[in-house]
């Protein structure tokens, strides 16, 4: 269950990078009710989606040439420089950084061994996202990949997170990490690891990590969204003991997922 009290290893920032900010605030201010404040003229158009005020994520226009809308999962560090370097013993890469945002943070931004991109975020003035776990706002994330025991050797080394894989029917299986010293079966989990599918792969589909938005219902959420021009790569469909989920491509490509967790 994720939380804004953060500690080494969970996701405390998550950010947009779209090609049309007026468009992309548009659509999840329809969708999740979110509003979008510029962080300022210094920015180059970076700011903030909020939530009755407070930030649910950041967002910001694409400036890597080539780059793809994507939602971009960050994972909390104490240091980020010694970060990056266990990043690169480990076989992933540094996509930028490590560097200072203003006196907010420390950041830098990597890519797995499989070709998965994320962030680290070091705090600084600005903690994190100031709502987490709740509705409209970032309750989990995941990560497809083309090898999941490497990316569970991977992660745990980078981040010494907890693992643990349950069965979720057949011979899927779904590995649930949380941060150092946690009970990934417990509320600390924040993170499940999938293999890809070899049709997915076959079809086009690269490993990447994405957010899931908690929702009330649904099903009203993908059809609001789906009337917005986003896709249903999977429709609603019910997760025994996990609650309803879906995920969707927005208007921009970026993926997401929304969930209506179950009760009790």
């Amino acid at each position: 269950m994720l939380t804004t009290q953060y500690v080494p290893g969970a996701p405390n920032w998550l950010d947009l990078g779209a090609p049309d900010m007026e468009a992309a605030a548009a659509f999840y201010g329809a969708v999740f009710g979110w509003t979008f404040r510029s962080a300022g003229p210094d920015a180059g158009g970076y700011g903030f989606f909020q939530l009755d005020g407070k930030t649910v994520a950041g967002a910001g226009p694409l400036t890597e040439e080539g780059a793809r809308s994507a939602w971009t999962v960050h994972f909390h560090t104490p240091d980020v420089d010694a970060l990056a370097k266990s990043v690169e013993q480990a076989g992933g890469t540094v996509r930028f950084g490590p560097c200072d945002v203003f006196t907010a943070g420390r950041l830098a931004g990597f890519t797995d061994p499989a070709g998965a991109e994320f962030a680290a975020w070091q705090p600084g003035d600005n903690p994190g996202m100031e709502v987490a776990g709740a509705t409209h706002a970032l309750c989990w994330t995941e990560l497809y990949t083309t090898d999941a025991a490497a990316a569970k050797a991977f992660y745990r080394s980078v981040f010494s997170w907890e693992t643990v894989d349950r069965q979720m029917g057949g011979e899927v299986v779904y590995t649930i990490a949380s941060p150092a010293g946690t009970d990934p079966d417990g509320d600390a989990g924040h993170a499940g690891i999938m293999q890809m599918a070899p049709e997915n792969v076959a079809g086009g589909s690269t490993p990447e990590w994405h957010p899931y938005f908690a929702v009330e219902d649904c099903d009203a959420t993908v059809a609001k969204s789906t009337e917005r021009g986003a896709i249903a790569i999977h429709p609603p469909v019910d997760a025994e003991g996990v609650g309803r989920l879906a995920m969707l491509r927005d208007p921009f490509g970026a993926v997401f997922a929304v969930i209506t967790p179950s009760v009790g």
